[in-house]
């Protein structure tokens, strides 16, 4: 696909950018479109993975179909099979009428399944059915039911690592045959300063005013920002801008009053399984749990590293000349001193030594392992405690409202409900 054919798709659909990974995944939209078979959109929450849902939709022979988007992870699981196969008459309390679900409506168009990873194992099994057969059953019914659907999913988690942990099926995942990949904002270089320009510009026609405009130094900040919340936050970013400045000629002092002061670097962001807000799960930890994670392992690794490399110290002479130098670099491991060496004799251990004459602190590699031990299950405790203590602080705030609690929380309502179980939290 040339040039002219991708900027053609872009005006169309009102995609901003010309970053080589953004022209990529329309490419491979534009594509499949045609192909009639299931896609699996991947990218961060806020990138605009739904817009590629509606490219694919367009661009195929089912354009005149029904195209419905659904949020997996905002459907409690008790109802989404009803909500997306449809339900019998008194097939459960409230069920006064017999209900067509979004795999019915859609017959013939596409439905597009946003944060697919959060769809529980029993609907991923009746999902995994309509894409092999085209077949569904509705709750309460024996009647095998014909669709003819085309399936787009999305997620911003791996589904990989949801397969390995038994959260996803693994035939469901290899269902879908074409993988999209929407880049994050910060990885799409100088589209970053167009669609600030395209916010504000569409802000001042909306409201009658004129656009807000960066001077250069303003430019580099906005450049250097790393956008965890990509084009979403992009946009809420220019719109508080314009709203709340006089001025409209916007400096880089003015701008850094509007970003966070803990995400301007441009450094690597965890992809959050939830990202920001995008959609946690059971084990869709948040950015916050991710880091905590990834710390908790780096200290495990590193004093497993520092036992081995002081179990060799002890068998050779040579060896602990070595620590003698660097002895320093175990500190955190407790007392584990050795003699230093004599210029007549070789090294020994304190334990070989006579005890009419101790001179230096006998080490004790055992005790000291125990009391790692012990601190690391402390830490992991401490961080239960902490991530309790948060759950009931956003509950109180939020007067118990479990959706606007989980929002504060930066996790999914499903995920906190399991969280409110795990803790024994009382309502």
């Amino acid at each position: 696909m040339d040039i002219a054919e991708i900027q053609s798709i872009k005006q169309r659909f009102g995609i901003i950018g010309n970053s080589p990974k953004l022209n990529r995944a329309i490419e491979v939209a534009s594509m499949v479109a045609n192909k009639d078979t299931s896609v699996l959109i991947t990218g961060e929450s806020g990138s605009g993975k739904e817009s590629f849902s509606k490219i694919i939709h367009q661009l195929s022979h089912r354009k005149h179909g029904e195209f419905i988007a659904i949020n997996c992870g905002a459907i409690p699981e008790g109802t989404i099979n009803s909500e997306l196969f449809g339900h019998e008459k008194g097939a459960f309390t409230g069920a006064s009428d017999s209900r067509k679900g979004y795999f019915e409506v859609t017959d013939k168009g596409t439905i597009f399944l946003d944060e697919v990873a959060e769809m529980p194992l029993e609907t991923q099994a009746r999902l995994l059915r309509v894409l092999e057969n085209g077949e569904f059953i509705r709750v309460g019914s024996n009647k095998v039911r014909k669709t003819d659907v085309r399936v787009v999913a999305a997620t911003n988690v791996d589904l990989q690592e949801r397969v390995q942990n038994g959260k996803f099926r693994e035939d469901l995942y290899y269902r879908f045959a074409v993988p999209i990949e929407v880049p994050p904002l910060r990885e799409r270089g100088a589209d970053v300063e167009l669609l600030f320009r395209k916010f504000a510009s569409d802000f001042a026609d909306a409201n009658r005013t004129k656009p807000i405009i960066l001077d250069d130094e303003a430019k580099a900040m906005l450049l250097n920002f790393r956008f965890p919340g990509n084009i979403r936050q992009l946009k809420n970013i220019v719109d508080q801008i314009s709203v709340l400045e006089t001025n409209r000629f916007i400096t880089a002092e003015t701008l850094s009053g509007y970003l966070p002061h803990d995400q301007v670097s441009r450094l690597p962001v965890l992809l959050n399984s939830k990202g920001n807000n995008g959609g946690g799960g059971a084990d869709n930890f948040s950015e916050r749990e991710i880091l905590y994670k990834v710390l908790f392992d780096m200290k495990k690794d590193m004093a497993d590293l520092k036992k081995l490399v002081l179990s060799m110290l002890q068998d050779d002479t040579t060896n602990k000349e070595v620590y003698q130098e660097h002895s320093h670099l175990f500190n955190d491991l407790g007392e584990h001193t050795f003699p230093k060496p004599s210029p007549s004799s070789s090294l020994l251990l304190e334990s070989h030594k006579s005890t009419e004459q101790p001179t230096e602190k006998t080490f004790k590699l055992d005790e000291s392992i125990e009391d790692i031990t012990h601190k690391m299950e402390d830490e992991s405790l401490s961080l239960e405690k902490k991530e309790e203590e948060l759950i009931r602080k956003a509950l109180i705030k939020n007067n118990n409202k479990r959706k606007y609690a989980a929002k504060d929380l930066g996790i999914s309502e499903r995920t906190l409900y399991r969280k409110i179980k795990q803790y024994g939290i009382d309502e």
